[in-house]
């Protein structure tokens, strides 16, 4: 077809142009390294060369036009570490754009540098692997600077909200006590907000800037203000494949949180190399924000797929990520999701790789005619190991997320039993317009990045003047009986990092972009609130030794028997096959003040976990099997045998 022909960016215009190599961007060996860009509508292609990322070019040349609206150009010599970018003439202009394909860049992503991608790998990277799976799949959301930005992390100053934060030892080959405290959790999953390079923070600024990293630029490269140099684009690279690696070797699995729903700015260099292509519009040309972040990339588009599935393969395959947690996923296709579970099944292995998102979008957003959006209530049509949130087990334990002062089942909130019950079901039978296909598709949670922290939440619920610097017994009741819930709920258990340790941001809801100091894990509160700590250990120790608490199954929710309200505020329900060896479990949540009394069924029964205790085997004693459940905490108790 005649490039010089406008189509429109519909059906027919990606059956002529659709590209489906994995060789887009610079391809780097010693010997010669090749460029290609897809712009299908440009009319000329030039690339420009430069010895870093701030000098003039020394060189210039034309790419030349292939097949599909591939230009391509070989360049001999070794290029690793030369800096680069395009000029790309289309019908609406002229424009300088990096190479949206690049796996490497300069400070601030404004030039792409070519890299031999095997000068970047540390040492034993290429015998790294992750640690075997668990049967519990416990996913701790950590930020990068979060992790060590405090000077109590024992992470030295110039690490300190780094790559280098997580692999950094001591003279005695010691890590940090942040990592020390990470590697004790007993996590299997660290999921980490968005590691690409993203456009918020100015790599070139001082260390005080912060984002959580929501705004991505480059996609396909690490972001610069997290390694020590971010005008070497190698060192990125090498530093951040240094903490996955160390990651691993400390026994957990890494997520990495992908936003592939918009960019930072609309004028990116996408649009810059294929104009109108990469992000939906309306009817009258105006773009769409179901992001509501001014942009939203046009999953659906046969290029644009290709670009998100081929982005998570490269993350996958080049820096060993585990997991991919996708933001707003409610805006990408159902078609898409599945591809990219099925590609990631057929390279690794059916499940190996964790895939899930937020089923939901900001508002509405025009999808490709035929294309349906990856939302809750699409889960019968996504494959059953794409996983979701679930914000109803969310709100139903500790209160809406919007409404500070709204309890939940654990502080006070009326009429949920029946609700926590679903959870504790996995929420098999389904509800509204969520039905899964089953329990591996959800994602148990009561904090995650935004909104409040378990903390605050509970401590506004409290009334009076929230008490969000100081322990209190009550707060630190409701905490653990909110983790005791989720993690004897079917389905997959995430937390946000801190949690554990009564995480507080002094109430703020939404603290994107406040001050470090706001954002940070305290290592002293960690040290403050140990007992809490403990606690969480005992529960993830607890769920491991207990597979029927982490069936995935479709057949999951029908372990759960007896489910039972017996007033407001205390419910209990049995799991059958519940124990190592098949043993029933029963299970009682009291979120009342008050002692409750609750008859378990005949046999010889020994407690596991209860409000202060969560992994333990203590033989349960009591005339008539009458069990006496504390206020505002759990029990779990396993049946033995039958006598």
């Amino acid at each position: 077809m005649d490039n010089e022909k406008r189509l429109g960016y519909d059906k027919e215009f990606d059956r002529w142009y659709a590209y489906d190599g994995c060789d887009l961007g610079a391809t780097c060996t010693p010997a010669r390294t090749v460029f290609k860009l897809w712009s299908p509508e440009a009319k000329r292609v030039e690339l420009f060369l430069y010895r870093d990322d701030t000098s003039e070019a020394y060189g210039r040349q034309a790419l030349k036009l292939g097949g599909r609206g591939v230009w391509s150009l070989a360049v001999e010599g070794d290029l690793h570490g030369v800096y680069y970018d395009y000029v790309v003439e289309t019908a609406a202009g002229e424009a300088r754009t990096a190479d949206p394909y690049a796996a490497a860049c300069g400070c601030n992503g404004a030039r792409s540098m070519a890299v031999n991608l095997a000068r970047t790998d540390p040492e034993g990277f290429g015998t790294d692997c992750p640690p075997p799976a668990s049967p519990a799949r416990v996913i701790y959301e950590l930020h990068v600077k979060d992790f060590s930005y405090d000077p109590d992390s024992g992470v030295p100053a110039q690490y300190r909200g780094k790559f280098k934060a997580f692999s950094w030892k001591d003279g005695d080959g010691r890590p940090p006590l942040c990592v020390e405290h990470l590697k004790s959790l007993g996590v299997t999953h660290v999921q980490l907000l968005p590691i690409f390079d993203f456009g918020s923070v100015d790599e070139a600024g001082d260390g005080r800037q912060f984002n959580w990293g929501y705004d991505p630029v480059n996609y396909n490269v690490p972001e610069g203000s997290y390694s020590t140099d971010p005008a070497d684009g190698a060192a990125r690279i090498r530093e951040c494949k240094e903490m996955i690696q160390a990651l691993h070797q400390n026994g957990m699995r890494v997520v990495m949180d992908v936003v592939y729903n918009h960019t930072y700015a609309s004028d990116s260099w996408l649009e810059r190399s294929a104009p109108g292509y990469y992000y939906r519009r309306w009817e009258d040309g105006s773009l769409s924000n179901g992001s509501g972040c001014g942009n939203d990339m046009a999953s659906g588009r046969a290029m644009v797929d290709n670009y998100i599935l081929h982005s998570v393969m490269y993350w996958a395959r080049e820096y060993h990520i585990d997991g991919f947690r996708f933001d707003l996923m409610g805006l990408l296709t159902v078609e898409l999701m599945n591809r990219i579970r099925w590609s990631l099944d057929a390279v690794f292995g059916p499940g190996e790789k964790l895939v899930y998102g937020e089923p939901w979008r900001a508002a509405d957003s025009p999808m490709e005619p035929g294309a349906a959006p990856a939302v809750r209530g699409n889960a019968a049509r996504l494959d059953p190991e794409i996983a979701m949130f679930c914000d109803l087990t969310r709100d139903a334990i500790k209160g809406d997320c919007f409404h500070g002062e709204q309890p939940g089942f654990v502080n006070g909130g009326s009429g949920l039993g029946e609700t926590i019950l679903c959870a504790a079901a996995g929420w098999t039978g389904g509800v509204g317009d969520f039905r899964p296909r089953a329990c591996s598709q959800v994602i148990n949670y009561i904090s995650a990045h935004d909104n409040y922290t378990l903390w605050d939440k509970l401590a506004l619920c409290a009334g009076g003047t929230p008490s969000y610097q100081e322990y209190r017994d009550d707060l630190a009741a409701q905490n653990k009986l909110a983790a005791f819930i989720m993690f004897t709920c079917q389905g997959n258990v995430f937390f946000q990092a801190g949690e554990e340790f009564g995480r507080t941001k002094l109430g703020d809801a939404n603290s994107y972009r406040s001050s470090p100091e706001i954002n940070m894990l305290s290592w002293e509160r960690a040290w403050r609130f140990g007992g809490l700590t403990d606690y969480y250990r005992q529960l993830i120790r607890l769920r491991k030794a207990l597979p029927g608490l982490c069936d995935r199954s479709p057949e999951a929710g029908k372990r759960i028997k007896e489910g039972t309200v017996h007033r407001d505020g205390v419910v209990s329900f049995q799991v059958e096959g519940g124990g190592p060896c098949g043993q029933l479990l029963f299970v009682v949540y009291n979120a009342t003040g008050h002692d409750y009394a609750i008859q378990l069924p005949h046999g010889r029964w020994t407690v596991r976990a209860d409000g202060a205790d969560a992994d333990q085997h203590r033989p349960f004693i009591s005339q008539n099997n009458w069990a006496n459940v504390h206020p505002r905490s759990g029990m779990l108790l396993m049946r033995s045998a039958i006598t």
